[in-house]
């Protein structure tokens, strides 16, 4: 949205106040196990350096030198920091945190560092970092801080953070603002970074390392900061802000994965001679002294690394490293995304100033990665002359394998299916992501389908069930939810508060945990209450608050359907009609069922009110809103007749009728790439499935544009990679091959292909039971041939041209 190395797992489920308070016995989330989860150990502090407000810019290393006189079998810790932390064991990264939340719910990493000991002497050590005023919007903060537990007595009594530890202010560092041209109209991610390699205390995590100048942390009983250490705030009388600054939880989603990648090309090389052996790591480039030089890199494809560049020599010389999807024309335009002659780069930039001696390399590593295609090193060399040796980067994101594949005999749906799923590969970290590249901001209505997406390719829930959570926490007072979750700015879109109903209810469905639902459902209750508030005496909603964003129609001020803020638009009603009859399903099943038929009543009355007000007998359609006063232009829009098609605000031969005329009718607004998920599957309700192919043409132009991920909307577009726009394999899974749950919970499945052209099809969908397979091969004109594998469990039915089969757990072939 637009506004102004695999570690262990985790070992208990207790909150921390500060690492000192108690903590009770609880099942232990890896073993099931109960046990205390730090068996008595003694706390640790909270530490930082001395003299530095703690909401400032601020990088800083720790380091803990322990001995042990042999490797033990266990080394358990818990580790947490504010902003964030990278740690090392002996020169080596085990781990990278803390898992993104807010400071009520933040979030602590377990891990078992026995692997990375030795016998004698070791050393733990950390970088932690706090943006301060540049931290990007998602980043909660209470405070510079890091925390380091042993599990056991023996771990607590080597490793607690507290006065043996020492730190060191890193003054290499500084933030580089993204500003102007670089920050594409709106900027909420991370700054770009200044490193100064004469400051940097190269080797610092490594155990030769000799850390005797650094400040040793210095303990204080008083309820003040002093000395570096955040010492123990005494118990109060239920006085919540005396306890703890941080609210302390164990991680609950997968470490992130790392995976080192190379870049495919050198695209342009302006003031040196240049091959691309230092891309493969197989030969030096060298930048002669008193040399300007400019590089384009290309990684072939849209992604989220760390760049990694590793130099030798050129002290007095200045690196400076651009990152970019794409480049732009004279005109600001993108183009074809190949295309680099005569074109610029603007965006996130980073800075390194190389100082080692000609025998010594030295590594440039952000802290934090870069979302980009292309990079451009753009080189300045003083009296001594510069060698890169290696430019790779290392991938990183959430990580989702592919279970779900599809098959067809269309050649060009695999290109479909491979930058969608690149998009949503790139649009997942520690939390969805709208665009990784200008906000990383966890949105509801891009994660709705980013959700779905996760469990029909990756089967994998985690990251949705913390979505869930994380938007029921953002609630505010008044029962509805904010826009995006974490974010240390509070933004309200009310309409996504219905979408988080309708996502609530995609989790109802597609897995079994009636409990996750259950404790979701009271804040789904306050967010219809608060859309009860808000109709008025025409039995449509009445003027909205905040911002009513539902599709950024290039008609529509801000994405704000007509009527939305004035009152009585039909979208915007209809969508609370929409999540009263999802909402309606969840009560009676796992509720009251009083507040269902209630819900059903309430979506029945707006769904008249609307039709009453704003159908259109002479164009076969619902208008965008109740028109007033006299000579206001009359319009209409595929959002508002898709919601009207999937609240059954027409049916039967009308419905048909209306889905017809959204599809063809160019005067109506069109949906963007986003909300053309809701028009797919209105075109599935009406009757019109067979026509999904033909309505991934867009998709197509983006492929013929040159695009390796979904954009946020079509050209002139700021985002490259926008995974609200990468839903297309959902589509061919769900739709298509036809796969979706028969029953709550998917208990049971229900399969009723769309093959529209295609003469075969086959592919897999990922189960909690396991995998679902299907593959389909047409038979004359209407005939089919269906094998279909059900994991053990599972039963349902397969649904072909008005017939209807019975399906088991195993494999089955039939012909119709």
């Amino acid at each position: 949205m637009q506004t102004h190395a695999r570690r262990r797992g985790f070992v208990g489920a207790a909150v921390l106040l500060l690492g000192w308070a108690e903590v009770t016995a609880t099942p232990a989330q890896a073993q099931g196990t109960p046990r205390t989860v730090f068996r008595g150990a003694p706390p640790a502090s909270w530490i930082a350096p001395p003299g530095i407000p703690g909401d400032t810019f601020i990088v800083f290393h720790a380091r803990r030198t322990f001995t042990m006189p042999e490797r033990p079998a266990r080394f358990v810790v818990h580790v947490s920091a504010d902003n964030r932390y990278r740690l090392f064991v002996n020169g080596t990264a085990v781990a990278s945190g803390p898992q993104r939340s807010d400071v009520n719910h933040w979030r602590y990493e377990t891990i078992d560092i026995a692997p990375q000991l030795r016998d004698g002497r070791n050393v733990i050590a950390a970088v932690i970092w706090n943006w301060g005023a540049s931290r990007p919007l998602a980043q909660h903060s209470a405070r510079t801080g890091f925390l380091l537990q042993g599990d056991a007595p023996v771990e607590a009594g080597l490793v607690n953070t507290g006065p043996e530890w020492r730190l060191r202010i890193d003054s290499a560092y500084a933030p580089i603002p993204v500003v102007g041209p670089d920050a594409g109209g709106y900027y909420a991610a991370a700054p770009g970074e200044a490193v100064d390699g004469a400051r940097v205390p190269w080797g610092w995590e490594r155990p030769e390392y000799r850390d005797d100048e650094w400040t040793q942390v210095v303990a204080s009983d008083r309820r003040t900061i002093v000395g570096g250490v955040y010492p123990r705030a005494k118990p109060g009388f239920g006085d919540y802000g005396s306890i703890a600054l941080w609210q302390l939880m164990p991680r609950d989603i997968p470490p992130m994965e790392e995976s080192p990648q190379r870049l495919a090309q050198v695209r342009r090389v302006v003031g040196v001679d240049s091959s691309d052996a230092f891309l493969r790591g197989t030969g030096d480039l060298l930048i002669p002294a008193h040399t300007t030089a400019s590089i384009l890199v290309d990684q072939g494809r849209t992604t989220n690394a760390y760049p990694v560049l590793d130099v030798s020599g050129g002290i007095g010389g200045t690196i400076g490293l651009t990152y970019a999807e794409a480049l732009l024309d004279a005109r600001g335009q993108k183009g074809h995304r190949d295309s680099v002659r005569g074109r610029t780069i603007f965006g996130v930039r980073d800075r390194f100033l190389p100082a080692g001696p000609p025998t010594e390399r030295r590594r440039f590593q952000p802290l934090w990665w870069r979302s980009f295609r292309y990079i451009q090193l753009d080189i300045r060399t003083g009296d001594a002359p510069l060698r890169i040796h290696d430019l790779h980067t290392v991938f990183t994101g959430y990580p989702f394998q592919q279970r779900g594949r599809f098959a067809s005999d269309a050649p060009w749906i695999d290109s479909v299916w491979t930058i969608s799923w690149n998009g949503a590969r790139l649009g997942a970290f520690e939390t969805y992501m709208d665009t990784p590249y200008y906000e990383q901001l966890q949105y509801v209505g891009d994660t709705r389908l980013q959700a779905l997406l996760s469990l029909y390719v990756g089967g994998d829930d985690r990251l949705m069930r913390q979505a869930l959570t994380h938007f029921d926490d953002s609630r505010l007072a008044e029962g509805i939810t904010q826009s995006r979750y974490p974010s240390a700015e509070a933004q309200v879109i009310p309409p996504f508060s219905l979408i988080h109903v309708a996502m609530v209810h995609d989790f109802f469905m597609h897995r079994d945990d009636p409990a996750l639902v259950r404790r979701l459902l009271p804040g789904v209750r306050t967010v219809l209450d608060w859309y009860a508030r808000q109709v008025d005496s025409t039995g449509m909603l009445g003027p909205m608050p905040y911002w009513n964003f539902l599709d950024w129609a290039p008609e529509w001020d801000r994405g704000v359907a007509p009527g939305a803020d004035d009152g009585h638009s039909s979208a915007i009603s209809l969508l609370y009609a929409y999540a009263l009859q999802r909402a309606a399903i969840m009560e009676e099943a796992l509720g009251t069922p009083g507040a269902g038929t209630a819900y059903r009543a309430r979506a029945d009355a707006i769904i008249r009110a609307t039709r009453r007000h704003t159908w259109d007998p002479e164009r076969s359609a619902f208008r965008d809103k109740v028109e007033r006063p006299a000579g206001t232009p009359v319009t209409f829009s595929q959002q508002t007749n898709v919601l009207a098609v999937l609240t059954g605000a027409v049916d039967g031969v009308t419905k048909r009728a209306v889905m017809q005329r959204a599809l063809t009718d160019t005067t109506f607004t069109q949906a963007t790439y986003y909300f053309a998920w809701y028009l797919h599957e209105a075109a599935r309700a009406s009757g019109d499935a067979d026509r999904y192919l033909e309505l991934l043409r867009p998709w197509r132009g983006m492929l013929a544009l040159g695009l390796t991920s979904a954009p946020e909307k079509a050209e002139p577009t700021r985002s490259d990679t926008h995974a609200w726009s990468a839903h297309p394999p959902y589509g061919l899974l769900a739709t298509v091959l036809g796969v979706r749950p028969g029953s709550p919970g998917f208990r049971s499945v229900e399969i009723a292909p769309h093959l529209g052209p295609l003469r075969r099809a086959d592919g897999r969908v990922p189960h909690p039971a396991g995998d679902i397979d299907v593959k389909l091969e047409r038979r004359g004109a209407r005939g089919i041939r269906a094998e279909v594998t059900l994991p053990a469990g599972i039963n349902g039915r397969f649904l072909w041209d008005g017939h209807s089969v019975v399906l088991r757990p195993g494999r089955q072939v039939f012909v119709r």
